[in-house]
């Protein structure tokens, strides 16, 4: 490292002890950085064909307001979403404001009264809670009738496929798949995996809709689970496919069917697809998934450069320094409560935006306790740009993600680490 480079990090308070022991951490990463670029490298492909296909033009970048009638460049984004996920059809829009209200959208369009929805993969992400109706909320699916089942995980991390058989009934109208751990420290499910999951529901019931909860992670893999049978893949445009770039959305990729009623609940019977202005979003949307693959990347190695640097000082990551990633999300478990606010206190001081805020624990909505977030981002909540956030319990484990390049995903980790040194909490 030049002398130039060593004062500027010396200057952002990163420490010599720091800097030596992230290098030697990043030079043992070589190899698996360079496979990660080979996937890369088949999704930037993927994407661009898709656009190349529907003859993507400068008039698709065009504005529209009230009705959004005839908005070709709307149309032309969920033509190439379905192509880049390999579905029938595609919503995308930024009248869904973030991943939640897209799964929302996605299940309250599919399930009726006297439905039932399982999970099979155990607990799902706090937001979801009160949708479900698991914790009491207005407007959840419990009010209106929608009976839930969760099914729990093996100990070892893997689907309980008797459990699942024996929790599926005559009402049993959709499943949830959840791809990535949320709050949690069980392992992210891989599209393999999940594809095996959602064969062996079709088998049972052929009829059962699956839906898969996509976030965090678009692009990791050179398949998606609407490749392995999803009925619906669901996810945000502020993380990983809005490439940062995106100011709000969400999509749903899926069968004709199962898109077609979730237009028709996210506008009204009667309308569907055919209304939704852009407002001059198109550019930022088409732009963001154009660069989306190569944003997803820098955030996969600097997940990974955090396991190894992390693990290294003896505290537990899930997934570990060596295991494969099907998600950007990096779990580090301190089982004390200063480590996960200074962590986070460090990720915020190396953002670009709010980089002189402090981070403090507080009582977010749609979370049954106290949470600390850090994300100092060009987009508001933004996790595909460089967040931590942690529920304030036990285990004290924090969730780190995003980067919209390696380097700063880098440098965010490495500002964390000094800053539990700073306060004592950590030694080198």
């Amino acid at each position: 490292m030049n002398e130039k480079l060593k004062e500027i990090y010396e200057n952002m308070g990163i420490s010599e002890n720091v800097l030596k022991l992230s290098k030697d951490v990043e030079l043992s990463l070589k190899e698996r950085f360079e496979k990660i670029d080979k996937v890369t490298e088949y999704n930037q492909m993927k994407v661009l064909s898709a656009m190349q296909k529907n003859k993507l033009s400068e008039a698709h970048f065009a504005p529209t307001t009230g009705y959004g009638y005839n908005d070709i460049g709307r149309e032309t984004l969920e033509k190439v979403y379905a192509d880049i996920f390999h579905t029938e059809a595609a919503l995308v829009r930024p009248q869904i404001t973030c991943g939640t209200h897209a799964l929302y959208l996605a299940l309250s369009s599919i399930l009726r009264p006297g439905d039932e929805l399982i999970s099979p993969v155990g607990k799902p992400y706090d937001t979801m809670e009160e949708i479900i109706g698991i914790r009491k909320s207005t407007g959840s699916l419990a009010e209106y009738g929608v009976s839930y089942k969760q099914v729990e995980l093996l100990e070892d991390g893997s689907f309980d496929y008797d459990a699942i058989r024996n929790a599926i009934s005559e009402k049993t109208k959709m499943m949830t798949i959840q791809r990535s751990k949320g709050y949690l420290t069980r392992p992210t499910f891989s599209v393999k995996q999940i594809g095996e999951l959602i064969s062996f529901i079709k088998e049972i019931n052929p009829n059962i809709i699956c839906m898969v909860d996509n976030c965090y992670g678009e692009f990791v893999d050179i398949i998606e689970p609407s490749d392995v049978g999803a009925d619906m893949v669901v996810g945000s445009l502020i993380k990983n496919p809005g490439g940062g770039l995106a100011p709000i959305g969400g999509y749903i990729c899926g069968t004709a069917e199962c898109v077609n009623k979730a237009y028709y609940r996210l506008t009204a019977p009667g309308l569907g697809s055919e209304v939704g202005a852009t407002l001059g979003v198109n550019k930022d949307f088409f732009q963001g998934l154009f660069q989306a693959p190569q944003v997803v990347n820098g955030a996969l190695k600097g997940a990974i450069f955090a396991a190894n640097l992390y693990e290294s000082l003896g505290y537990e990551c899930t997934p570990n320094a060596t295991e494969d990633r099907h998600d950007i999300i990096q779990a580090i478990t301190f089982h004390d409560p200063e480590k996960v606010v200074a962590f986070c206190e460090g990720i915020q001081y190396a953002a670009p935006v709010d980089s002189y805020v402090t981070p403090t624990p507080w009582a977010m909505p749609g979370y049954d306790c106290d949470v600390i977030m850090a994300a100092g981002a060009f987009i508001s909540g933004a996790s595909i740009e460089l967040s931590a956030d942690a529920p304030m319990h036990e285990p004290y484990t924090v969730y780190f993600q995003g980067g919209l390049s390696y380097d700063h995903a880098r440098f965010g980790i490495m500002r964390s680490l000094s800053r539990m040194v700073e306060k004592g909490l950590v030694k080198l």
